[in-house]
């Protein structure tokens, strides 16, 4: 189990202590309020890896004049989460460069922040503070093109406000969070395992990376000791989640090039991964795989069956990049340059196609992947983030056929656990003594990037205060800093090249 370092420190401390640990290789994955009996307590979880490091500030501030330094100078993340938590807690960040609303809408009124306690019901709808206050790019043939937040596709909705001269984009401005659905408040007073559900749902596409943070966080916050086997079983589910989502991508990057037949093709292969995942975890989306204390397998996958797959993708990112149209519309497109990557806080393929080894499977690992190698692209541009997810393709089929060789084939097509799903409890729920610090992180590599939850136990037992960060919220910024130059036409390929969650960014 990894040690987490937790430092209380004041206000004016804050900075500095926040300086030192960037300046060590430390980043900032989550910062949260939390509503004690006489505070409002921040929290910010700083990570590094290789090895493995955690620390975590805890900052109390008077909860009828809740503000706090702000920390956008030192970092651009921290500047969101601080608006986050204005927007959502009502703490003030003092100095904060931009300090627009960020997940509020102007249909809710001054004064109302949804996760406080005394919050109370939605109120009515108004329009106390008006449109939002985007940017206006002005100048010699400068025109701005709305589009959404209610797209053509089954898409969430999002706003996005282009600046353009002819075809080309000055400025992009995303406007999200038209759907917050409040989950983090839906975790609070539920038992632990009541609570997974709801982990799986926080984006579709990645219920086993989400469900994987979740039960990690629960794990060490109940000192809940999972065995080896059991995690090797849920890393094995994490790669199949990765597969199947950019296999799927690797099509529609292909279409979005009016290159249809190649994504007919990925679809094919797509279908057969989740017809796999079925057989795995009787769900097509491995939903029930990964549960508090361990992991249910029905069925091992076979590794020949996923190397044939893995083979009929290569060939069709050989065939994709030996197209001329293709290639040329991949390569120089919506750039981001490492710099920038870094300076966002990018995670995932989008960070490694900008150049930055960034991945959790390396830098905070749940289990032995014995010889994994990060893949990086220098380029950052749509070809690099389509090469990023070719080869990951392969590395996932070699990381599972590596963890199988860990795994009981005896136990298929029984349940593989090491403990009753659902075991890692704490008094008041039900189960035995809870040994663990009463809060817990969990860390994953998503197949979109590093997920994070964080977990605080009540007296009770229940669920105080779940925080969630999908790498979604780090990534949307980097978008619009990629589009800068392109050309309209060119934003729905650099779109689904970065794929990112409304679900996820939108809690």
């Amino acid at each position: 189990m990894t040690d987490r370092l937790v430092v209380n420190v004041t206000a004016a401390e804050l900075a500095d202590r926040t300086s030192r640990l960037l300046a060590g290789g430390y980043r900032l994955a989550l910062a949260a309020a939390h509503e004690d009996p006489d505070a409002l307590r921040l929290v910010y979880l700083y990570v590094a890896g290789s090895p493995d490091r955690r620390t975590e500030l805890h900052v109390r501030l008077d909860p009828n004049e809740p503000v706090i330094p702000s920390l956008a100078g030192l970092s651009f993340p921290a500047g969101r989460f601080e608006r986050e938590m204005r927007d959502l807690y009502g703490v003030v960040p003092a100095g904060h460069p931009l300090p627009h609303r960020l997940v509020r809408h102007h249909h809710w009124p001054r004064g109302w922040y949804p996760m406080r306690a005394d919050a109370g019901p939605p109120p009515a709808f108004g329009d106390p503070e008006g449109p939002y206050p985007f940017l206006t790019v002005e100048g010699p043939g400068v025109f701005e093109i709305p589009v959404g937040p209610v797209h053509a596709g089954l898409i969430e909705p999002g706003h996005f406000r282009f600046s353009v001269v002819g075809e080309t984009i000055l400025k992009l401005k995303a406007r999200l969070w038209f759907v917050h659905r409040g989950v983090e408040k839906l975790f609070a007073g539920r038992d632990p395992a009541e609570g997974l559900p709801l982990a799986e749902r926080v984006s579709g596409d990645t219920s086993v990376g989400h469900a994987l943070a979740y039960c990690l966080a629960v794990e060490e916050a109940t000192g809940c000791v999972v065995g080896e086997e059991a995690q090797r079983g849920r890393a094995v589910l994490l790669e199949l989640e990765r597969l199947y989502n950019h296999v799927t991508d690797i099509g529609a990057l292909c279409n979005d090039v009016a290159h249809g037949i190649l994504n007919s093709q990925s679809g094919r292969v797509r279908e057969q991964l989740l017809r796999l995942n079925e057989e795995v975890t009787g769900h097509r989306l491995l939903r029930g795989g990964v549960v508090p204390g361990g992991a249910v397998l029905r069925a091992l996958p076979a590794p020949g069956r996923l190397m044939a797959l893995a083979a009929d993708v290569a060939e069709l990112a050989a065939l994709a990049l030996g197209h001329g149209t293709v290639a040329d519309r991949f390569s120089g497109t919506a750039v981001l340059p490492a710099e920038a990557a870094q300076d966002l806080g990018a995670l995932g393929y989008v960070a490694r196609a900008s150049g930055i080894a960034v991945d959790a499977r390396s830098d905070h690992p749940f289990t032995d992947l014995g010889p994994f190698a990060v893949t990086t692209r220098p380029g950052g541009d749509v070809l690099a983030r389509f090469q990023v997810r070719a080869q990951e393709v392969a590395t996932s089929v070699e990381l599972i056929t590596y963890l199988l060789a860990g795994l009981s084939p005896a136990k298929a097509p029984n349940p593989l656990h090491t403990t009753t799903p659902g075991h890692c409890r704490s008094p008041g729920s039900g189960g035995g003594h809870r040994s663990g610090p009463g809060s817990g992180v969990g860390i994953v590599e998503g197949w979109r990037g590093t997920i994070t939850h964080r977990v605080e136990l009540a007296a009770d037992g229940t669920l105080r205060r779940v925080k969630i960060v999908d790498p979604s919220f780090f990534n949307w910024p980097a978008l619009p800093v990629a589009l800068s130059g392109a050309i309209v036409p060119d934003f729905p390929l650099a779109n689904k090249s970065f794929n990112l969650s409304y679900a996820g960014n939108d809690l």
